[in-house]
């Protein structure tokens, strides 16, 4: 009874450190992920350390948040072997716990460097859900053999669900805006050509997208370039 009063508690605090987080009106995808970490290193049973990993395509892995860099080294090890549980946790969909690096027989190449060049012994990894193409884990890790248990894996796959919404959310507003800036940047490129040229916003937005399409420059930047032309030529 006292060991579930205590996991709904780490549950109801888990929810609030991410409400806090996603209703923070200036925190940007690398903040949320950031603090997540850092929160998941104190909240997630046995953890000393935790990171998350991202990777596209199995070819280059990211670590956009550690609290130490320990996980930043583990991952550099597992983008040089393509392997690990990290990356297993993230390709495969599910949770990969590694009790003891010294007789885990899975990662043979990850364990062994691992072994000579960080403390590390013990490793979670519990699959995020990021939105795209991109595959993603949350991981934990000790410096002791079979530092983690049920309970971790149990308020692991929480965080790792809640970081998820959160840091997907965080970057969807980003997106957001950076769709609404380029759109106001087009527009006004839009107006440079429909007054210098006399031609409507449709007329004016095929000549814009024709100067990318032969240039092979984003619109984005064809766009910006015009607006920084015209400043130069007015101010």
């Amino acid at each position: 009874m006292n060991n579930n009063v205590a996991v709904d508690a780490t549950h109801r605090r888990i929810a609030e450190i991410v409400q806090e987080l996603y209703g923070r009106p200036d925190a940007d995808s690398d903040t949320v992920i950031a603090e997540l970490a850092e929160h998941a290193a104190v909240e997630i049973p046995g953890a000393r350390y935790a990171g998350v990993t991202v990777t596209r395509n199995a070819k280059h892995i990211d670590t956009p948040a550690a609290t130490h860099r320990w996980p930043l080294l583990l991952d550099e090890i597992q983008q040089r072997h393509r392997q690990g549980p990290c990356l297993t946790a993230a390709w495969e969909q599910k949770t990969v716990h590694v009790a003891n690096l010294q007789t885990d027989e899975r990662f043979p190449l990850y364990a062994r460097d691992a072994l000579a060049q960080t403390p590390i012994r013990s490793v979670m990894a519990f699959q995020l859900w990021i939105a795209g193409e991109t595959m993603g884990a949350l991981n934990v890790y000790a410096e002791t053999p079979h530092a983690f248990s049920e309970e971790t894996k149990a308020v692991g796959l929480v965080f790792a669900a809640h970081s998820s919404v959160a840091w997907n959310a965080a970057r969807r507003d980003e997106q957001f805006k950076k769709a609404l800036a380029s759109r106001d940047i087009i527009g006004q490129a839009k107006g440079i050509l429909m007054e210098r040229y006399g031609v409507n916003a449709i007329q004016a937005f095929h000549m814009l997208r024709k100067l990318s399409q032969d240039s092979n420059t984003p619109l984005i930047r064809i766009a910006t370039d015009l607006i920084e032309k015209q400043q130069g030529t007015t101010g």
